[in-house]
């Protein structure tokens, strides 16, 4: 299946965090949409491999992805060798994105950062004809995406840019909650954690409240870009 966009991330529920607004109206627009994370999240002080699972396949259903692939790579031990960016090019080749959205690379978890770095060389690699990888026994053709964004995570940045996601925004809501291990749970004996403290969520629907009021709307997710965006037309922005 080719995709027209797929959302490297290191954990399952960092793409919901930072950006599922963003997914879900593509989704909507028809676009096909994927995620490929990169562990399931087994260091988190709450949930199980099992639980976050059945909630990925939840926030899944709820964003209308097309794609989601997990590659079981170890939490709190994402390295960038070879092996690992061979399977993360093995994924960019098999679903031919034309945009990859990916983690910044100033960040507060390591985790975040190393799946920054690795999806970055796995994008460049991808696309060299010398590098060769098969997927189900078949040799897979070169394939690089046209186009790499940031997506924000706990450290803010200035963006190149403002997703309008208004009007999908308790689409966000609802695929945040699937993760229910994850966040406050009222008269939970779990230790607290930095997500499940009872503001958390209440925090990131701020945030995206902010830069939705930088462009005079009630709700927008921020992206960068590291090479200068072209346009043919002042009017491709209005």
């Amino acid at each position: 299946m080719k995709l027209d966009v797929l959302a490297v991330a290191a954990h399952p529920d960092d793409i919901e965090l930072a950006c599922s607004g963003t997914v879900a109206k593509l989704s909507r627009q028809g676009r096909k949409v994927g995620i490929l994370d990169l562990t399931e999240g087994e260091l988190g002080t709450r949930g199980s491999r099992s639980i976050r699972r059945q909630e990925a396949a939840e926030a899944t259903r709820i964003l209308g992805l097309s794609a989601r692939v997990n590659l079981r790579l170890p939490d709190g031990g994402i390295d960038v060798n070879r092996r690992t960016v061979r399977a993360v090019i093995e994924q960019i080749r098999r679903f031919r994105p034309e945009v990859l959205l990916i983690p910044h690379f100033q960040e507060r978890h390591p985790d975040h950062v190393h799946a920054h770095h690795l999806a970055k060389e796995a994008w460049f690699y991808s696309g060299l004809e010398k590098i060769p990888t098969r997927i189900n026994g078949k040799r897979q053709e070169p394939w690089r995406p046209k186009r790499f964004f940031h997506f924000m995570q706990k450290y803010e940045f200035e963006p190149t840019f403002i997703v309008d996601v208004t009007d999908v925004y308790p689409v966000k809501k609802a695929a945040l909650k699937a993760f229910s291990s994850q966040f406050h749970r009222p008269g939970s004996t779990e230790r607290e954690t930095l997500l499940s403290s009872k503001h958390f969520l209440d925090s990131i629907y701020a945030r995206d409240g902010h830069f939705g009021s930088l462009i005079d709307v009630q709700y927008g997710e921020a992206f960068y870009s590291i090479a200068p965006i072209g346009v043919d037309s002042f009017f491709s922005l209005l």
